[in-house]
């Protein structure tokens, strides 16, 4: 079902959200399809949007799906962690569905690690690099409350997609 995306100027998306419990299993189908839907929903309407964290939509839970075309098949992440085997960063244009339209100029790791539990339960491990690995680490930002704008390094370093090149 289609849900309304948290945005910016929301507290609540600084809110750290807990662990997602093997015990509420029976939750993650009805989770991932409001997760989807909600991202599909949103790429109609403002043609982007390749992943969704569950606190956008209001549920402080750390799951993560992912369905960027670049990926053989969609994907759900359960308590994700990642790793940087590398030091080698890209700076880019980030965007967020809790703020359409406005862009940030940060640094992101080019390559990263992220190990998580899958639908059933069974651990799982990608190697992510480039655009995908940027996509995890804002995900993943959103899990510990952090928003892109957070990582800009000046208010210089925002700007509304139509101004850009």
């Amino acid at each position: 079902m289609i849900q309304k995306i948290l945005l910016l100027g929301d507290q609540r998306l600084y809110q750290v959200s807990a662990p997602f419990l093997e015990a509420q299993r029976d939750q993650l189908a009805a989770l991932e399809e409001d997760l989807r839907d909600t991202m599909l929903e949103f790429r109609r309407v403002h043609r982007v949007g390749r992943a969704i964290a569950a606190p956008q939509i209001g549920v402080f839970k750390r799951v993560i799906y992912m369905n960027a075309p670049e990926m053989e098949a969609p994907i759900l992440l359960v308590n994700p962690r990642l790793e940087f085997p590398e030091q080698n960063r890209m700076e880019l244009w980030d965007d967020c569905m809790s703020f359409p339209g406005l862009l940030v100029r940060l640094k992101r790791y080019r390559k990263c690690v992220v190990r998580f539990q899958d639908r059933d339960w069974k651990e799982q491990t990608l190697i992510l690099e480039g655009d995908l690995s940027e996509l995890i680490q804002h995900e993943y930002d959103h899990l510990d409350g952090i928003l892109a704008v957070d990582r800009a390094e000046s208010s210089k370093d925002l700007a509304m997609r139509e101004t850009l090149p």
